[in-house]
């Protein structure tokens, strides 16, 4: 691959309506010299995919390209494109991005959330460091910096890659969990809570139908996020989530006051890391031999039952949280951050990740975002709405 030159080229109207910088413009304000410090950009979509990955994909093509004339690299399959020789990558230009990728669910670029490049599994059983791997990787795409776009862990061992290396890193916050320090929104997230809300009015009318209590498991890991806004939004009787404690005896309570004002069916929301009442945690192991949350949907669904003699019937979503098209928060947070991470790179303000905070995209320490994790407050104005309403929240 080859360095693109710098074009001189005249100051234009983005498709979105949007008027970029120019290069001429930039040159001015920066200086030549900050100008030609940065020909060829690569990006990267790594941990678990999420809708609105395509539309950031194409924000940061659009204002790299429009903006300030250099190119921009895709890597294939997360940081494994780097470990592949030669380097899985291409060029993405504007002719890619017709309209139509804005719309679509998941990653063109591919990504992957196993093999710590730091502690790879080898086919042998063995494991090994293969982080130089990596980082050399980058050099011979010629890269004079990265976008990477991941959650808390993904953007670890990115800061990792690039502080042993020396490479050029901005992050992106893409989440469907929201739970990534120091930002109010993470990518992924607003798709999420839609998908999780519409399964609630999907449920409601089949349960009324029927006279039954319907429970809906939810993603979230750790955070009640999901749970909280969707269960909120979808009109849920009883949301638990693992940032508060809950009884069973009190959630039958609930149902049992439902049915004494004419109810015949209720709403229970439960997000994927709520424990048992015995405090364990609800887990499945995959084929790969890691554990991964699930089953306390039908824990809660089973304990309803023997309380209250309900018929209960369980949903849990899984993983079509992550799929389906964007909706307009996520593309729009999407192009915010996509737009913001290039221009941090043109100020060669590096080792930041993009964030958003009171209404306004704000850039952050990328080692301070990955060491807080951020949690459902249960004092926050969501649990205090949660309770106004009448839901039962848990007793904290």
């Amino acid at each position: 691959m080859r360095a693109c030159a710098v074009p001189a080229f005249a100051s234009r109207l983005a498709p979105d309506g949007a008027v970029f910088a120019t290069a001429q413009a930039f040159t001015t304000e920066r200086g030549a010299a900050a100008m030609t410090e940065v020909k060829r950009i690569g990006i990267l979509t790594s941990g678990g995919d999420c809708a609105g990955l395509n539309a950031v994909l194409r924000a940061v093509v659009f204002r790299a390209i429009q903006g300030y004339g250099w190119e921009v690299i895709g890597i294939r399959q997360g940081t494994h494109g780097l470990l592949a020789r030669p380097v899985e990558a291409e060029s993405l230009d504007l002719n890619l991005f017709t309209g139509q990728l804005l719309r679509i669910g998941g990653t063109i670029l591919g990504t992957t959330n196993k093999g710590d490049p730091f502690d790879y599994p080898m086919a042998d059983g063995s494991r090994r460091d293969r982080s130089a791997e990596m980082i050399e990787g980058y050099r011979m795409l010629g890269l004079d910096a990265l976008i990477g776009i991941g959650g808390d862990g993904s953007l670890a061992i990115l800061r990792r890659l690039a502080q042993q290396g020396g490479l050029n890193l901005v992050g992106i916050p893409k989440t469907i969990d929201n739970d990534l320090g120091h930002t109010e929104v993470s990518l992924g997230y607003a798709t999420a809570v839609k998908v999780a809300t519409d399964a609630l009015d999907h449920l409601q009318p089949t349960a009324a139908s029927h006279s039954r209590v319907m429970v809906l498991e939810v993603m979230g890991r750790d955070a009640g996020h999901i749970a909280l806004n969707a269960g909120i939004a979808g009109g849920a009787d009883v949301i638990l989530i693992p940032e508060i404690p809950y009884r069973i005896d009190r959630v039958a309570e609930k149902i049992e006051a439902l049915k004494g004002q004419g109810r015949n069916f209720a709403l229970v929301v439960v997000a994927e890391a709520v424990r048992t009442e015995a405090g364990e945690p609800a887990t499945q192991r995959q084929a790969g031999g890691a554990l991964t949350y699930g089953g306390i949907g039908a824990y809660i669904g089973n304990r309803i039952a023997e309380a209250t003699g309900a018929e209960t019937r369980v949903t849990v979503l899984g993983h079509l949280q992550r799929g389906g098209m964007p909706t307009a928060r996520d593309r729009l947070m999407a192009s915010v951050f996509g737009v913001h991470a290039v221009d941090l790179i043109a100020r060669g303000a590096f080792d930041r990740m993009v964030a958003w905070s009171a209404r306004r995209a704000i850039d952050v320490a990328l080692a301070d975002a990955v060491a807080t994790s951020h949690r459902v407050d249960p004092a926050g104005p969501l649990a205090h709405t949660a309770r106004g309403l009448g839901i039962y929240l848990g007793d904290g």
